[in-house]
């Protein structure tokens, strides 16, 4: 069976600072895998390099058995050419630290726009799609609303069924709480945890302990670039392995 997210030997660099070191990961369909780690350590940068927000200088990654990015063969890599790269990068959502919701557009018109640009859904059934993600994340009732006229917690939560409504194969999630005033944090995250229990399949950067205790199906701590310690968070969070994960664990808020 084809794993749905395969990367290999990924490294990345940014001058003469090399921020990941040949990272290796993969997940199943379904799987939920939180990233954690300090600030620095390469959580966000392996996200953006999934997405192709950043371009990266060594190793593969792929979704669905399809090589991301690049055309490897011979030993020589070759950049795909922008078109690709586009469809290849609705193959993932992701939602980030900030909305980037576009303000003069309401919560409905906001998940609409990539339905009708993107995916060339007529008006109608983009309402609809739209509507239904925004009920599915508890904004029915204000999908006529202007980001302006929302809370933080729920502009994020328009910007996670903006990115759901595109039908991805994986969620991406970059803290996407760290943004939000503490009593927000936790409308964000129960919508996280539905989604988890629906089966998609999500990688989460997080700095929220006990969340990705209780939701992750894996964990994978980053360290200086490189994946420091993986496995079941009830295992790691309990007994971890490394002297660094203890020392990070022990310095986190887990209550």
């Amino acid at each position: 069976m084809t794993n749905l997210l395969e990367i290999r030997d990924l490294h990345k660099r940014y001058g003469d600072v090399e921020v990941l070191k040949g990272v290796d990961c993969a997940m199943a369909q379904g799987d939920v895998i939180s990233i954690i780690g300090s600030s620095g350590s390469g959580k966000t940068t392996m996200l953006r390099c999934i997405n192709m927000l950043e371009d990266f200088e060594g190793g593969t990654i792929r979704i669905d058995g399809e090589e991301i990015g690049y055309d490897t063969a011979g030993g020589r890599r070759r950049r795909k050419k922008e078109k690709e790269i586009a469809r290849q990068r609705a193959m993932t959502g992701m939602a980030f630290q900030q909305f980037n919701l576009f303000p003069h557009m309401t919560a409905a018109h906001n998940v609409m726009l990539g339905l009708v640009k993107v995916k060339g859904m007529g008006r109608d059934e983009a309402r609809g799609l739209a509507e239904k993600w925004l009920d599915r994340v508890g904004l029915a009732e204000r999908r006529d609303r202007y980001p302006g006229q929302l809370s933080g917690g729920q502009q994020q939560r328009v910007a996670i069924a903006r990115a759901i409504a595109m039908n991805p194969k994986l969620m991406l999630f970059d803290e996407v709480t760290s943004a939000l005033d503490p009593e927000l944090v936790n409308e964000v995250l129960q919508v996280i945890k539905d989604l988890a229990a629906d089966g998609m399949s999500m990688l989460l950067v997080t700095h929220e302990m006990r969340f990705a205790y209780e939701v992750s199906t894996r964990v994978i701590f980053m360290n200086q670039g490189r994946i420091g310690e993986e496995g079941n968070p009830r295992e790691m969070f309990v007994k971890p392995q490394t002297e660094r994960l203890a020392e990070f664990l022990m310095n986190s808020t887990f209550n």
